[in-house]
Parts: structure tokens; sequence; C-alpha cells
């Protein structure tokens, strides 16, 4: 038996934040009832065309899950709704600022027709405050959190590749709601639960905004270096490949002079005594650095870094990763079905195989509304 395989979730979702916490419920076992505007559905079926006509952020946050096609402005929604709840033990919804609310679909609206309800709200700011009623999206989020500031090369900040304010609260709100089903159990009782991206994000600013206390200097925009770890960051080979590498300590800085630079007199050099000099020096540093590995090629690189017990990484593409050995080796692919066949999908972390995770299809828009209809008593939708 799965972890939540007895616990039914309702949601009213679209884009990455919400779904992509729904979907994780999904890989432990709940059922997570989708509800969708018909003939356009979650507004993320339309981003791209990327996996074989399907969106590409739409494959990846809503396998596991059942599409009911419901108008919820329609008068008939109501009597859907309630009677979908009734049998719920969650509802998570990230609609637009205040329209939950409008829809009688707020906590405090449901609590005492279902004392037992979990209730969820994601959204940009939260529910109160004076940026309560701003819409917001997820490179919006990255900017107001601060993290454009620290996130870039000197001369131009930049986004985060991935959403990763969405995948910020969208996390928040998965843990919230499974430490929320743990107090129910002892409580009888639901609870209201509002995360923010904001919030989300502010709280994975992490050191930079420690590193600012007291209106000190932020940390450096860096490119892929680290802002105050150094050498740590992308260092180029000499046949034109990139290694990354990272040192942490004064005791690494020796060996990789030592054994790597091939250099040990350069682990007492006045200037690169310290991390806080060597960051400071950086870019002399970098120069003597590149100069080495000009004459050897980024396998030699990583050759003399694991000898040395350095920490590294090689530069991968998207393409590289598909092909990851280790993800490979670790049995870390399954499949799922979807409206276009079967396609590939990574198991959620920490779960060893795929008879411990709920890995079911990709649904298509309303493929679930009759059969949900029928299990709720009601023939058809006006």
């Amino acid at each position: 038996m799965l972890p939540l395989q007895d616990i039914t979730v309702i949601t009213l979702e679209h884009a990455i934040a919400a779904p992509f916490c729904t979907r994780q419920l999904a890989d432990l076992g709940a059922r997570v009832i989708k509800i969708e505007r018909p003939g356009v559905g979650d507004f993320a079926r339309g981003y791209d065309e990327r996996v074989r006509g399907l969106s590409s952020h739409f494959v990846w946050v809503n396998r596991s899950k059942e599409s009911l096609a419901l108008d919820i402005k329609s008068p008939q929604s109501a009597e859907v709704m309630d009677r979908l709840l009734a049998k719920a033990d969650v509802l998570v919804q990230n609609l637009a600022p205040g329209a939950a609310a409008r829809l009688g679909l707020s906590f405090d609206a449901l609590h005492e027709r279902f004392p037992g309800l979990i209730v969820c709200d994601i959204s940009g700011y939260g529910n109160d405050g004076p940026y309560r009623d701003k819409k917001a999206y997820d490179l919006l989020i990255q900017s107001e959190s601060g993290f454009l500031s620290v996130t870039g090369g000197p001369d131009e900040p930049a986004k985060a590749g991935c959403s990763i304010a969405d995948i910020a609260a969208g996390m928040y709100a998965y843990t919230n709601i499974l430490a929320a089903l743990l107090q129910r159990q002892k409580t009888g009782q639901g609870r209201h639960i509002d995360v923010s991206m904001l919030e989300s994000m502010a709280e994975w600013m992490s050191y930079p905004l420690y590193y600012s206390f007291e209106g000190a200097q932020p940390p450096a925009r860096s490119g892929a270096s680290h802002a105050t770890i150094y050498p740590y960051g992308p260092f180029a080979a000499g046949d034109g490949k990139t290694v990354m590498l990272g040192l942490q300590n004064e005791r690494e800085w020796q060996v990789f002079c030592e054994k790597v630079l091939l250099q040990p007199e350069l682990a007492s050099d006045p200037r690169f005594s310290s991390n806080s000099k060597r960051s400071a020096d950086r870019i002399e540093l970098r120069n003597i650095i590149l100069q080495v590995f000009s004459t050897l090629t980024v396998q030699d690189v990583i050759s003399r870094l694991d000898e040395a017990r350095i920490a590294n990484a090689q530069m991968n593409t998207m393409t590289d990763l598909w092909q990851h050995p280790q993800l490979k080796a670790r049995g870390r692919w399954a499949s799922v079905d979807s409206p276009a066949g079967q396609l590939p999908a990574l198991l959620p972390p920490g779960v060893a195989s795929k008879e411990d995770a709920q890995m079911a299809a990709i649904p298509a828009l309303g493929q679930h509304t009759d059969a949900i209809l029928q299990e709720l008593g009601i023939t058809k939708l006006v």
C-alpha cells in the first residue's frame, strides 16, 4: 500500500506550483482529481508541443491525475463540488487572487460543512497584506524576492532556467499538506494552509539574505562561479570543454595545488592563503588555473580532481542528462502512459523502485469526467 493510497485530493490548479504539489501527492498514492475548464483546460497544456505534441510543462507535473472538465462558475458546479468535497481529504487551489473565496471555496466557507478538509491556497503573495491582489508569475517572484539581484553576471541579472519560485511554493504546499494530514490523525480537524511564492523564495534566499545582514554589501553576481568561495565554478580545459569544480576548505586548497595544478608552492602564496583572499584575487588565480588546464583535456582535469578527491562535475546539457549513466545505473527511469503514448518519467527522489510510487497516466482534458460524475450520482452536466 502506498502512503497516501486512501487520500483524495481535489485541485483547482494551473501552471506549475499547485500541479507540482499535487503530482507529488499522487506519486505517494493519493487520488488527485484535477478540475479543468471545459474545452481549454489548464493553460499549461498550451505552453508548447515539445513532447510528441504535448506541453513539456504539463507532462512534467500532471501524471497520475484524473481530469474532470467542469465550469466552476456554472450553477450546477456547486452540487458537483459539494459531492466531491464530501469525499475529499484535501482541496488545493492556485486560482487568481480572491477567486476561490468568491466561489465559496475558502477554508472559512467550507470548514463547518467539511471539518476534516484540509484547504491549501497557493498564491504569489498570500491571502492578506498589501500585495494580496497582485498577479504573480515565476519570473516576477524571482525578481520580487531578490533572487535576480544575486543571480547572473556582473553586468546583467539572469533568471533561473527552471520555474524555481513555482517549484519552491509547490514543495512547501506539499510538505505542509503532509504535516496537516498527520495533525488531522490526532485532532480529526482539517486546517488552512496559506503558501505564498514570495515567502517560499525568501526562505530559499538562504545565505545571501544573511550575508547582507544589517545593510552589508550583498554577494556579487558571479555567473556560474560561487560568489564568496573560490575556486568554485566553471573552468575551461584545453579541448574547449568545461569542468565545474569546488573547493571547501584549506586542506582541499593545499591538495588542489599539489595534485591538480602541480604547483605545491602556490598553497602558501600569501595572495591565496585564505578563502577570502582567493575570492578577492580570483581573476589572477583564475588565470593561473586556466593556464594549467589549457594543456589538458577535460577528462585529464577530471582524473586529477578525482584522484585528489576534489569535488567536480561535468557541464552537462539536457541531452547529457537524458543519458546520464548514474540515473541509468540506479534505475531511475520509468514510463507513464499519455495521450501521446508511453513517455519516460523519472521516479520521485527517495523512491526505491516503480512499485513504491504511483506512476499512472497523464490525462487528456476531461478524460475522467463521465466516470467521476457517475460516481457522484450525477448523470450529466448541463
